[in-house]
């Protein structure tokens, strides 16, 4: 027959390559689904404990659902997950649903990249490790960091090793008017270190432990947590700079409770993301004072309120050097010099003075 020949009811129709039946935008609300907390991520597996940080359970392995597309799952989230919650060997559970944040840790690549990246979810305690020699403390870096806590909502807890080596005073002088928790460590003759007055601050809370590499994090989390076998590298004679040693974040629970997370050295913090505003809020002696200050005040100018509400004593007697020490990491936040120059000239001060 021709084709001239044919009509409609000639043509015959191929189903579809695809499903026959549309897909359905319902997706299902998984109520009874398990909830857990990420202690570990691997390349697209999740180790997970059931139930929550102050009432574990099962630790169990799991996958990210389709469903939740892009959205990003970290260390220290609240999930809820579904499938084999048994924890048996080659079981495989699914994360359908990340809970809220009360709270995350932030960092962007550098000042100038407006992408925050999400470190640790969920924390309620930030300690900054820092070493007071092998390597040399920056305190532009411990502003950085106290920045990014007061901006998280995280508590700060500043953790100073290697005081055998150097005296803490002088970087506890540049903090104090912060009034920063502080913990000072050493190793006695027998190369011990006395781990107690640490743990007390961590027992109960979670806290998300952050320093360069070779500062002692994770000598400290060793002594902290019997069988975590976190490696400890050792700090390059020549650059002064540790080796990394924890590739990945992960969440360590304590014998006398609580959880402790390492993570990863870090030689950079960028703090594109963060408003000063919520900086300030960490100061409430000196947020009331803002509310002269003109629009859109950096609170480092001639303007600002805060000047003569410190002077009239609003903010106590040392609400001069806290209004000081807060502008410091306000300026490192802007990624000015002035508080890394600050640092130097105090430690090139104090080394002036032993030598």
């Amino acid at each position: 027959m021709s084709r001239r020949g044919l009509d409609e009811d000639d043509v015959r129709i191929r189903p579809g390559r695809g499903k026959s039946r549309p897909r359905s935008k319902d997706r299902p609300s998984h109520d009874n689904a398990g909830q857990g907390f990420v202690v570990a991520v691997d390349r697209g597996r999740f180790t997970l404990v059931l139930g929550t940080p102050s009432d574990p359970g099962v630790e169990i392995y799991a996958v990210k659902a389709r469903e939740l597309g892009r959205k990003g799952v970290v260390v220290g989230d609240r999930v809820a997950v579904v499938g084999d919650l048994s924890g048996a060997t080659d079981t495989l559970a699914r994360v359908v649903r990340v809970e809220p944040r009360f709270t995350a840790l932030r960092r962007s690549a550098d000042d100038d990249d407006p992408i925050e990246r999400v470190l640790v979810a969920n924390a309620d305690q930030l300690v900054l490790v820092t070493a007071l020699a092998n390597p040399e403390p920056r305190p532009r870096m411990i502003d950085r960091v106290l920045v990014a806590a007061y901006d998280s909502g995280l508590s700060p807890l500043l953790v100073l090793t290697k005081s055998d080596l150097e005296s803490a005073d002088w970087l506890l002088e540049l903090y104090g008017a912060l009034d920063v928790p502080h913990i000072v460590t050493r190793r006695d003759e027998a190369g011990d270190i006395d781990i107690e007055p640490l743990r007390a601050m961590l027992t109960g809370r979670v806290s998300v432990l952050l320093g360069h590499s070779g500062v002692g994090k994770s000598t400290l989390v060793n002594a902290l947590v019997p069988n975590a076998d976190r490696a400890i590298g050792r700090v390059n004679d020549v650059t002064g700079r540790g080796r990394h040693t924890s590739t990945s974040a992960v969440a360590l629970q304590l014998p006398a409770g609580g959880w402790v997370i390492d993570t990863p050295g870090v030689r950079s913090f960028g703090l594109a993301h963060v408003d000063p505003q919520r900086v300030i809020k960490a100061f409430p002696d000196l947020e009331a004072g803002t509310e002269g200050c003109p629009r859109g005040c950096t609170h480092d100018e001639v303007e600002c309120a805060l000047d003569l509400w410190a002077a009239q004593g609003h903010a106590g007697s040392g609400g001069a050097a806290r209004l000081e020490s807060l502008r410091r990491l306000l300026r490192s936040r802007a990624g000015t010099e002035d508080a890394h120059a600050e640092g130097i000239a105090a430690a090139n001060d104090t080394n002036t003075e032993r030598g």
